[in-house]
C-alpha cells in the first residue's frame, strides 16, 4: 500500500520561504503570486493491506516525526 503525506503550516504561521518565493515570482514579473506558501509531500510504501491498520500507522508516524504538529497540520492518502 502506498501513503501520501502532505504536510502544510497552520494559518497563521509565519512562512518566510512562502514570502521569499512570492517576492520572487513578482520581481520576475508574476504580479499576480501575491502570496505563496510552503509545505512537503511523503510519500510512503508500506507492507500493510488493511486500510485502517495503514491510515493508523501513518496517523502515528505524522504526530511522531513527520510533523510539527505545533505549527503544521498534514493530510493522509492512501492508495492500496
Amino acid at each position: 500500500m502506498k501513503a501520501t503525506v502532505t504536510v502544510h503550516l497552520k494559518n497563521g504561521v509565519l512562512d518566510p520561504q512562502g514570502k521569499a518565493i512570492a517576492h520572487a515570482l513578482q520581481g520576475l514579473g508574476y504580479s499576480e503570486a501575491h502570496d505563496a506558501r510552503v509545505g512537503k509531500i511523503i510519500e510512503l510504501e508500506l507492507d500493510e493491506t488493511d486500510q485502517v491498520r495503514a491510515q493508523m500507522r501513518v496517523k502515528e508516524m505524522c504526530e511522531r516525526l513527520l510533523a510539527n504538529t505545533v505549527i503544521e497540520s498534514y493530510r493522509i492518502e492512501l492508495v492500496s
